[in-house]
């Protein structure tokens, strides 16, 4: 069973950036697709990015153009590169692998 650990949620002022990180605990080379989740208060928890084992992306409307999302197989991670932050943005940022795993989540807060 592969465990994901997501890193690099904080506080960050609107127009900022940051760069989440989803470290697995086994190989994510054989994974059909790895996915960013966001759940923000009161709200249900909807998906933020994709990405599958061949390098196929797929945004969120909201996202586009501001995150990017990415895979390094070699060391079993995944990265949200997020740009631009709104408050919108404020939520626990899940990593999902497909069918198999979630992460507990890591929060991300856009205020000034």
């Amino acid at each position: 069973q592969v465990q994901l650990v997501e890193s690099g949620g904080g506080l960050v002022q609107p127009g900022g950036s940051l760069r989440l990180a989803c470290a697995a605990s086994g190989s994510i080379a054989s994974i059909n697709a790895m996915a960013w989740y966001r759940q923000a208060p009161g709200k249900q928890r909807n998906l933020v990015a994709l990405i599958t084992s061949n390098g196929r992306t797929n945004y969120a409307d909201s996202v586009k153009g501001r995150f990017t999302i990415s895979r390094d197989n070699a060391k079993n991670t995944v990265y949200l590169q997020m740009n631009s932050l709104d408050p919108e943005d404020t939520a626990v940022y899940y990593c999902y692998a497909d069918s198999i795993a979630w992460g507990k989540g890591t929060l991300v807060t856009v205020s000034s």
